[in-house]
Parts: C-alpha cells; structure tokens; sequence
C-alpha cells in the first residue's frame, strides 16, 4: 500500500505537432497572404520568391527582382523598352520619401485588370522579367568596366615615382 506521504510521479507527456503544424501556426507578417496572391499572379514566370523587405515585399524569380510590394500594392519592374505599357495603362510610378526628398523607382502599379487573373497578368509579368533582365544585364557590364578602371589605375601608379616609406628603424617625433 502507498504512503500518502511519499511523491510518486505520473506519466504525462504532450502531443507534440508537426514542424509543419508549428510553422502554419507562427504568426505570418502583415502582407504576406497579399504576398502569396501575387506569387500566384506571377506564376507565368517561373518559381516566384517572396522575401520581406524594408517596406514590404520584394518578388524575385532565379534571382531577377521583378516586383515589389509597398503599401498593399503591388508595382512591376520597368525600363525605358517597356515604360509604354505601363504609361498607357495609366500605372503609377513607385515613389517614397527619404530625408524629405521624394524618389521615384523604376516599378509602376499594375493594372487593376491585371490583378484579377494569371492570364490577365501574363504579358505584364513578362514585361516585368524583359525589365528585370535588362537590369541584371546593365549591372553585370558594371564591374567590369571598374576593374578596367582599376587596372588603368593600377598602370599609372606604376610609372609614378613612389614616396619613400619609414622604416623602423626611422625615430618618429
């Protein structure tokens, strides 16, 4: 017989949820259903990354940035090739305020028509991707012409009579 004086333990454990069950249960960022939205829109395109930024959202495929989410809206990426499109569709141009200076962006909203279907948003995003390639085009040519700069640098220090340097041995003051 048990003393009522004596502790004996019982066996209790919890159940214990999924990784899956424990991450849908996480709190999601505000945005992120409208986030998930737009990935579906931007389908066409491939495999659609959404990572949180500063402001909101910022939509990649294969590394490309191709669209961005601020202030609940969504804004594709545009150049001078596809900038007619999105003009004509009477898209807005993506600014934001810094240090009291208004900047605009090269990303325009997309069309309300757009936003209403993957087929209807298919040659925006393709217009958006033909925007991002060319940027990602531009911006590879940039580090090389640097390291030509460099290397022309690097030619003219060569032929300028170099100062002395201090050895150890050299008191200092």
């Amino acid at each position: 017989m048990a003393r009522a004086d004596v502790f004996e333990p019982m066996e209790f454990t919890l159940p214990r949820s999924s990784a899956t069950e424990y991450t849908q249960s996480k709190a999601r960022p505000p945005g992120a259903d409208f986030a998930d939205y737009c990935c579906e829109l931007l389908a066409s395109l491939g495999d659609i990354q959404a990572k949180r930024m500063f402001m909101g959202w910022g939509l990649s495929v294969d590394g490309l940035t191709v669209a961005v989410i601020a202030w609940d809206k969504l804004y594709l990426k545009a150049n001078p090739e596809t900038l007619q499109h999105f003009v004509a569709a009477g898209c807005r141009v993506f600014e934001h305020t810094a240090n009291g200076k208004t900047r605009s962006m090269q990303y325009y909203t997309a069309p309300e028509a757009a936003l209403e279907s993957r087929a209807a948003m298919q040659p925006w995003a393709a217009w958006a991707l033909q925007a991002a390639v060319a940027a990602h085009t531009v911006a590879a040519r940039k580090p090389a012409a640097a390291a030509k700069k460099n290397r022309t640098q690097q030619a003219v220090d060569e032929r300028l009579p170099r100062k002395k340097s201090r050895s150890a041995s050299t008191p200092r003051c």
